[in-house]
C-alpha cells in the first residue's frame, strides 16, 4: 500500500472542486514511475469498473458514497488488489469492508482518513489538495486525525518528512502495522503519533519497542483516554488511576516521549528531527530581556528543565563580553548598552556551546521583525560556528517569518512557545530510557499478617487467643469492597472484647468475618492490578488507605515490573520522602515493598486481578493488610 506502483482511482472524476477530482490530481502529482488507472463509468475515457483494467492494482483509492464502498472494495478484492484507502466514514458498512478486507488480506487505510503521503517515494494518496511539496527528512507521522494531519503538512516549519499517514477509524491497518513499516523500512529517525484510542494494544507495545530498539524516537499525542475496564471502578486502583494511565504506561514502557499538545508536539518535532544534543545534559540560554529571563527560569524550574551549570572557564569568557554590572550566568542576559548586538551575543552563544556541561544552547529572544531591517539576532546564531543551538521564542504571533525562515534553512529550529519549546529542550536533554525486558515469572506470596476465618463469637474468641492481642476484626462479606466505609473493621481488640465486637458486625454485615494479628504502625500504600481492553493488566501503587483518591498519588506501570521499575514508581510518589522516614520516624523497608509491586506485577501477567489496599510499609517489611480480589473473564473470584 505505501509502496504502491500501481494504483487505481475509483470515483474518479473530471469535474471542477470534485473530490474525485482532487484525489486524481493529487495521486497524479505523484513522483516517481507510477500506473495510474482512472475508474468512472461516467467517462468514457476511463475504465468503467474495476474488472476492467489489464492488471491487478497494489492500491486502490475509493472515493465513493458510504453505501457504494462494500461492492467497489469487493470488486478490487476479486480482481487482486494489495490494499485500499476508505476516504468515507463508511457508516454502516464498517463490519463489511473490514470482513472484505481481511478474508482477502489487504491493507486498509481509514475509514475517515485523508490518505498518505510517501514523501520518501513520492506517492500521494490523499483526498484532499495538499502544497506541491515538503521537505524530505527522518520524520513519519502516523495520526488518527485528518486535522493534524494536514496542518502538519501545511506548516510553515521546515519539518523533513518521511512518511505522513492519516490513518483514520483503522478498520483493518492499525498504528502498529505502519510502525512496523516504519521500522522496517530503516529510513525514520523520528516517529510522531497522535492516537484517540489503542487498537491492537499489545501488538503496539511490541512495535514501539522495537521501534526504540532500532534508535527511533517516538513522540506520543494521545487525544482522549483509553477507557479502564468498567470493574476497575469499584477498585480504588481503578478510580485512582485514571484514563490517562494506559498513555502514561505505555510510552514508560515503550521509551516514547509523551507530548500534551500540538504546540509541544510541533516544536519537539522541529527540534528532535533536526538537531542532536551536544557533550552536556542542560540548556544554556542567551537573552535580550531580564523580565523574559526570569519567566523562563520560572518555567523551566515548573516543568523540570535542566539548567547547565557552566564553568568558570565559560564564566570568564563571557564576562570579558559584558557591559559592567551584567553578570555571567545562566540564564543569560546580556542586553547593557545596545551595542555591537551582533558580535556581543554571537560570542556569548558561541561560549556556551563550547561548554562541555550545555547540551544544547536557546537564544531565547522574540524574534520580531525590525523596522530598520535589522538582522543581528539571525546573523549572530549563524555566526557561531558548530554546536547545537536553537532558538527560543514567546510569542508565535509576532515572529519575523523571514528571519524563522533563514534559519530554519540553515538547520537552525525555531521553537514558538517558552512553555512548549522548553518541553521539547527537556525532551531532547532528558529522553526517556527503554525500560529492560523482563521476562515471567512465577509469582511470589503476598506477605499479610497472619488472620483466621471465623464465623462464631467463639471463633472469633479463639482467633484471638491464638494471635495474640491487640487483633483486629473484619467483616469477610465478598460483596463488600471498602470495609471502612460500612463500619467494617474494627481495631485494638483482645480475646474478652472481640466477641462484643464479633456480634455488632455479624448482626449488620453478616457473620463471617476474619481475626488479624496487628500489623507494625507504617505508612500506608496501595498496589493493585487493573485490565485496559486494549493493553491488558497494569499495576498501579499509590498513596494508600482512605486517602488514595483524595491524593491522587500514583504511579503506573505494564507488567512484568522490573525491580529498577519499581523503584521508580516508588519515587515518582509525592508520598515516597515519608518510607526514608520522616522527622524522626524510622524508615521503611523499601527493598521490601518492591519485593511487593514485583510480585504483583507477576500475578498480573499470571492473569490475577486485585488490590492490596492498605499495604504498611514499616522497617519490619511491607505487609498487604486488606486484599480485594476482582472478578474478571480471566479470574472469576472465587475466595
Amino acid at each position: 500500500m505505501l509502496e504502491a506502483r500501481t494504483v487505481a482511482v475509483v470515483g474518479a472524476s473530471t469535474r471542477p472542486g470534485s473530490f474525485g477530482e482532487r484525489m486524481v490530481g493529487e495521486v497524479l502529482r505523484s513522483t516517481g514511475e507510477r500506473r495510474v488507472h482512472l475508474v468512472n463509468p461516467a467517462y468514457a475515457e476511463m475504465a468503467p469498473e474495476l474488472a476492467a483494467l489489464d492488471e491487478a492494482p497494489d492500491l486502490v483509492l475509493l472515493g465513493v458514497h458510504d453505501k457504494r464502498l462494500p461492492g467497489q472494495l469487493a470488486a478490487a478484492a476479486e480482481i487482486g488488489a494489495r490494499s485500499a484507502v476508505v476516504f468515507g466514514s463508511a457508516n454502516g458498512v464498517r463490519e463489511q469492508l473490514r470482513d472484505i478486507a481481511r478474508d482477502a488480506g489487504m491493507a486498509l487505510c481509514g475509514a475517515g482518513c485523508m490518505g498518505f503521503w510517501n514523501v520518501r517515494s513520492g506517492l500521494r494518496a490523499m483526498g484532499y489538495a495538499e502544497r506541491e511539496s515538503v521537505p524530505r527528512g527522518p520524520i513519519s507521522v502516523i495520526t488518527h486525525s485528518g486535522s493534524v494531519f494536514s496542518t502538519l503538512l501545511r506548516t510553515r516549519r521546515r519539518l523533513g518528512f518521511d512518511l505522513v499517514v492519516s490513518s483514520g477509524q483503522e478498520l483493518v491497518t492499525t498504528t502498529a502495522d505502519y510502525v512496523d513499516h516504519v521500522v522496517d523500512a530503516g529510513r525514520t529517525r523520528l516517529l510522531a503519533l497522535v492516537v484517540e484510542t489503542v487498537r491492537d494494544g499489545q501488538h503496539l507495545r511490541t512495535s514501539l519497542r522495537a521501534a526504540r530498539e532500532k534508535g527511533i524516537e517516538v513522540v506520543v499525542l494521545p487525544v482522549g483516554g483509553s477507557p479502564l475496564g468498567a470493574a476497575m471502578v469499584a477498585a480504588h486502583s481503578g478510580a485512582i488511576a485514571g484514563e490517562d494511565a494506559t498513555w502514561e504506561a505505555l510510552c514508560e514502557d515503550t521509551g516514547s516521549i509523551r507530548v500534551h499538545d500540538l504546540a509541544e508536539l510541533t516544536d519537539t518535532l522541529e527540534l528532535l528531527g533536526t538537531v542532536r544534543r551536544g557533550r552536556g545534559t542542560g540548556l544554556a540560554t542567551v537573552h535580550d530581556s531580564g523580565a523574559e529571563r526570569t519567566l523562563l527560569a520560572d518555567l523551566a524550574h515548573a516543568h523540570a528543565v535542566p539548567l547547565a551549570a557552566i564553568t568558570d572557564a565559560t564564566r570568564a569568557r563571557i564576562s570579558a563580553e559584558l557591559d559592567d554590572g551584567l553578570e555571567a550566568t545562566n540564564p543569560l542576559d546580556v542586553w547593557g548598552e545596545g551595542r555591537d548586538t551582533r558580535e556581543l551575543f554571537g560570542a556569548c552563544l558561541a561560549a556556551m556551546t563550547d561548554d562541555p556541561n550545555v547540551g544544547i544552547t536557546a537564544l531565547a529572544v522574540d524574534l520580531v521583525e525590525e523596522y530598520d531591517g535589522d538582522t543581528s539576532y539571525p546573523d549572530a546564531v549563524l555566526d557561531v560556528p558548530g554546536g547545537p543551538l536553537a532558538v527560543l521564542t514567546s510569542v508565535p504571533a509576532a515572529i519575523d517569518d523571514a528571519a524563522a525562515s533563514r534559519l530554519r534553512a540553515a538547520g537552525i529550529p525555531v521553537l514558538e512557545g517558552t512553555r512548549s519549546g522548553l518541553l521539547a529542550l527537556r525532551h531532547l536533554l532528558r529522553p526517556p530510557a527503554l525500560p529492560e525486558r523482563t521476562a515471567p515469572r512465577e509469582p511470589a506470596e503476598i506477605t499479610q499478617p497472619a488472620y483466621r476465618r471465623v464465623s462464631s463469637r467463639e471463633e472469633a474468641r479463639a482467633a484471638a487467643l491464638e494471635l495474640g492481642a491487640p487483633v483486629v476484626l473484619k467483616t469477610a462479606d465478598p460483596a463488600i469492597h471498602h470495609k471502612t466505609e460500612v463500619r467494617g473493621v474494627v481495631l485494638g481488640l483482645d480475646s474478652d472484647t472481640v466477641e462484643a465486637a464479633y456480634d455488632d458486625l455479624a448482626s449488620r454485615l453478616g457473620p463471617h468475618a476474619t481475626v488479624h494479628a496487628t500489623a507494625p504502625a507504617g505508612i500506608e500504600l496501595s498496589i493493585g492490578i487493573v485490565r485496559d481492553p486494549q493493553l491488558g493488566p497494569m499495576v498501579v501503587v499509590a498513596a494508600g488507605g482512605v486517602l488514595v483518591e483524595l491524593l491522587a498519588d500514583r504511579a503506573v506501570a505494564l507488567p512484568p515490573v522490573s525491580r529498577d521499575r519499581a523503584r521508580s514508581m516508588l519515587d515518582r510518589l509525592r508520598i515516597r520522602p515519608l518510607l526514608d522516614g520522616w522527622r524522626g520516624a524510622p524508615a521503611a523497608d523499601v527493598e521490601a515493598v518492591i519485593d511487593l509491586v514485583v510480585a504483583v506485577g507477576d500475578h498480573a501477567v499470571a492473569g490475577h486481578t486485585f488490590e492490596l489496599n492498605p499495604v504498611v510499609a514499616c522497617p519490619e517489611g511491607a505487609f498487604a493488610l486488606d486484599v480485594l480480589l476482582i472478578e474478571t473473564e480471566e479470574t472469576p473470584c472465587t475466595d
